[in-house]
């Protein structure tokens, strides 16, 4: 019984999700679920309790981290229409960690800096690339025909 719960999370599933593998499906909800309620809550109630002007760029960055969870709760209905924001969060986690926190841990001075908590927050992030349906993502974000 247990073999055939794992051929069926690893087989395509064609009917429901394009193709997808349902164990991506699980993944992409669960990961969805969990930043909904971590980052989204954190963001949330920084941005709620926030006293006095803010500071632009912090701002921005307090938004962008309210907004994208916020919006995974749609993907924990339809987690493959949510992938562009999924990507989206973890090319600019990478892309944080590549342009900030590697040139400073390079050099030693990663520890005790100001970017130390949110390298290793954002580290993560490339591990995400892992569950990303890729065939999927490719034929329709990158070759979509037009029909």
């Amino acid at each position: 019984m247990f073999s055939i719960t794992l051929k069926v999370l690893f087989t395509p599933d064609h009917a429901h999700y394009e193709g997808v593998r349902p164990i991506n499906i699980y993944l992409l909800r669960f990961v969805y679920a969990g930043i909904l309620v971590f980052v989204g809550s954190d963001s949330w109630s920084a941005l709620v309790r926030h006293q006095g002007p803010w500071d632009p760029l912090h701002a921005v960055a307090f938004c962008v981290w309210a907004a994208y969870p916020t919006l995974f709760a749609f993907g924990l209905i339809h987690p493959l229409k949510w992938l562009p924001i999924f990507l989206f969060m973890i090319f600019y986690k990478t892309l944080w960690l590549i342009v900030v926190a590697y040139p400073l841990w390079r050099v030693n001075a990663l520890a005790g800096s100001s970017a130390e908590h949110l390298a290793r927050v954002f580290v993560g992030a490339p591990v995400l690339l892992l569950i990303v349906p890729w065939k999927y993502v490719f034929e329709n974000y990158v070759y979509r025909r037009r029909k």
